[in-house]
């Protein structure tokens, strides 16, 4: 093969894979998006969607059910082996540094998996239970129906890809959603300290 004839293959299989990669990820939307998803949030508080969620206890609850305190939200799959077993573990510390509001009953952790088809209540259950999640303020939780999981999606800006191994990529957040039921915030996973900044602004202490 020529060198111009391998250059071209080359340039074809680049251009495929790009293509391929904006498929996958929106318009490469996917991976660019969340620094402007913080900003709209925090200049227009989105009114969270009316969705049922069935717990780890087997109880569906709507989400409208826990107005009246503040909620700390992360998106999750009890199947993953890393990020969301780290962020698991952010959520774990965040409920011990909250201890004394959470016990007021004035915030709540919720974990909600957007891949109900494999996470019944017994593995939302035993996924509390790995990360170390204490009391009854950390509700792990999944859509009861499709058109619920689509909204909330939405809603939080969620992005949830196939990785091709039988997981998902997806981008990883702490939202923080108001007593009025309103995504106020979406804050880095990895620096819980900025939600707790925003739930101290709230009056939060």
């Amino acid at each position: 093969m020529s060198a111009a004839r391998t250059l071209l293959a080359s340039l074809l299989i680049g251009a495929a894979g790009v293509a391929t990669l904006a498929a996958a990820s929106d318009g490469f939307r996917a991976f660019t998006s969340q620094a402007a998803l913080r900003l709209d949030v925090a200049e227009q508080p989105r009114p969270l969607p009316t969705v049922v969620l069935e717990t780890a206890q087997g109880e569906r609850i709507p989400l409208s059910s826990l107005r009246g305190r503040w909620l700390l939200v992360d998106f999750i799959y009890t199947r993953c082996t890393t990020y969301c077993m780290v962020q698991g573990g952010v959520f774990a510390r965040v409920q011990r540094e909250l201890a004394g509001p959470i016990a007021r009953d004035k915030v709540a952790l919720l974990s909600i998996s957007f891949d109900p088809r494999h996470d019944g209540p017994t593995q939302l259950a035993g996924y509390l239970q790995r990360m170390g999640g204490r009391g009854e303020r950390w509700i792990v939780a999944r859509p009861a129906d499709a058109a619920g999981l689509q909204a909330l999606l939405r809603s939080f800006g969620v992005v949830v890809l196939p990785d091709g191994l039988g997981g998902y990529v997806h981008n990883a957040a702490i939202n923080v959603v108001d007593p009025q039921g309103r995504l106020v915030a979406v804050t880095d996973w990895q620096s819980p300290d900025e939600a707790l900044a925003v739930l101290a602004r709230g009056g939060v202490r």
